[in-house]
């Protein structure tokens, strides 16, 4: 009786505090004792409230009572621990798992997927095939990680894999869809992902959320709003991630005043209380647009305090604008609060910005600050897949087995500019401080240089160089790329922190607006 209530509690929305205090009441009572059904529901009110603390003390009580080789139970621990972002922990419940099923499998590669240990899912994918074959939630994480990664024909293989081997309810499945569309999207190729929402039986808000935000993140403004009306006149009702898409959508395009039109819409029509990420956009989408007074009216009227990111996109908006020393000071103070010495990136910003104001003084005490306090700048790193081998690049990388190659290359693309009348844009050089030739010498081994090179290189005639980096691209490799896609008559397609990029013929898709 005790266990179908903790059940209950565990399965409801808003009662699964009760699941763990009815455990706590068992455990003190001690009339009856916990089963081997009794932990699977605790764990899983644990995990739902990333109940750290709860679930950890919960695990003792397994070994206690002689179930610490239940395979049911070490699934639920290790879907606990990764819920809670305790990689290391589920790593070891998995490890010492005298039996394992499939669920046991899914669980350990969801949780390398979750923390983002993309090469350590398909690593731990391929020994599991050895022993089980793989269902749709498999194939979920494994899709998932080819999105991390950005890995398309590794994506393009699972999809192949659902639908030759898996069972066709797998196929037709609307959480290994939604996968889908959103590993296309992240992997460059809206074409594909179009596809695979068109064929959906029945997309649930989920699937409409996906293809939102994929069209947000590849600059595709309209397409965005075109589906977000189709959406609703399939009468899916929107939620707060609908408006977070919507709302990058307009980020993505400059367009200021359908962006507060959204903004309004979500709050009067469909009665949704906006939250951080909504402001958030708000917020980079005026200081994007040069209405850096109006992103800050708005970060004071907030409801809530806002988080580092709203105030990194206003120093990168101040960075850009040259809205003054003094503004973007203030503004990097707040993140350096809020963030400690964990934040690179504000040195950087903080150094242009003095730099923009030929404050060389005040340049040079940013990067002595830096050194005393340990802040390391974030190294740029650019990954591309070839033939289902992820290929990583570092600026300035020397590692590469074809390093020599690709540096020769590098050469004669600089040549190659130079014949057209390329010049360098210094404002993203490393050290502002440099003479021209250093900068120079700087800029051209950016990780994405390094990558689109090696890929020059390698592959074959029309096939496009897809590039993910860890970064924003810089006004000076946005300027080298372009020029490249039409040097060489290629389609590059640049996947940085914020966004994409399609290169093509001399042009990008962002319109240089980014």
């Amino acid at each position: 009786m005790l266990n179908t209530l903790i059940r209950a509690c565990a399965h409801s929305n808003d009662q699964k505090e009760r699941a763990i205090t009815l455990f706590h009441a068992m455990l003190s009572e001690g009339s009856v004792l916990p089963d081997k059904h009794t932990f699977p529901f605790v764990l899983k009110a644990c995990a739902y409230l990333f109940a750290i603390s709860e679930g950890t003390q919960v695990h003792p009580h397994v070994l206690k009572h002689g179930l610490g080789g239940d395979v049911y139970i070490n699934n639920s621990l290790i879907h606990f621990y990764a819920s809670c972002g305790c990689l290391e922990y589920a790593k070891d419940v998995f490890e010492n798992m005298p039996e394992r099923s499939v669920v046991s499998w899914n669980a350990m590669i969801d949780a390398f997927v979750q923390s983002g240990d993309y090469d350590d899912a398909l690593r731990m994918f391929i020994e599991m095939q050895r022993l089980f074959e793989p269902d749709g939630y498999t194939l979920q994480s494994v899709i998932g990680a080819c999105a991390g990664l950005g890995a398309l024909s590794l994506g393009m293989w699972a999809h192949a894999y659902v639908l030759r081997k898996c069972d066709p309810n797998v196929g037709s499945d609307v959480l290994v869809n939604n996968s889908l569309v959103d590993m296309y999207c992240k992997c460059g190729s809206l074409g594909i992902a179009r596809q695979v929402f068109a064929r959906m039986r029945k997309p649930d808000v989920n699937s409409w959320n996906s293809i939102i935000l994929g069209f947000a993140m590849h600059g595709q403004g309209e397409a965005a709003f075109e589906y977000f009306n189709c959406m609703v006149n399939e009468k899916v009702m929107p939620n707060s991630v609908t408006f977070v898409g919507v709302l990058s959508a307009c980020n993505h395009r400059g367009l200021v005043g359908e962006g507060q039109k959204y903004f309004d819409m979500m709050i009067t029509e469909y009665k949704i209380r906006p939250v951080l990420e909504h402001y958030g956009c708000l917020v980079d989408l005026h200081a994007r647009a040069g209405l850096i007074e109006e992103a800050l009216d708005i970060v004071s009227n907030m409801p809530m305090k806002p988080d580092a990111a709203i105030w990194r996109s206003l120093l990168d908006a101040c960075c850009k604008m040259n809205a003054g020393v003094e503004l973007s000071e203030g503004v990097a103070r707040q993140i350096i609060e809020l963030e400690g010495d964990d934040c690179s990136g504000v040195y950087v910003l903080l150094s242009r910005v003095y730099a923009s104001a030929a404050r060389w003084n005040e340049v040079g005490l940013v990067r002595k600050l830096m050194t005393n306090r340990g802040v390391k700048k974030e190294p740029g790193c650019s990954t591309m897949e070839i033939d289902g081998i992820i290929h990583e690049f570092f600026a300035g990388d020397v590692s590469h087995p074809q390093t020599k190659e690709i540096y020769n290359f590098l050469d004669v693309i600089e040549e190659r500019l130079q014949f057209v009348g390329y010049v360098p844009d210094f404002s993203r050089a490393d050290t502002v401080d440099k003479l021209d030739s250093g900068k120079q010498y700087s800029l051209r081994l950016h990780s994405e240089r390094l990558a689109i090179a090696f890929g020059l290189l390698n592959l074959k005639p029309g096939v496009p160089i897809r590039i993910l980096k860890n970064l924003r691209v810089c006004s000076d490799c946005h300027n080298v790329t372009k020029l490249i896609s039409r040097i060489f008559n290629v389609e590059i397609i640049v996947r940085d922190r914020v966004r994409f990029h399609h290169f093509v013929n001399g042009s990008c898709s962002c319109m240089d607006y980014w």
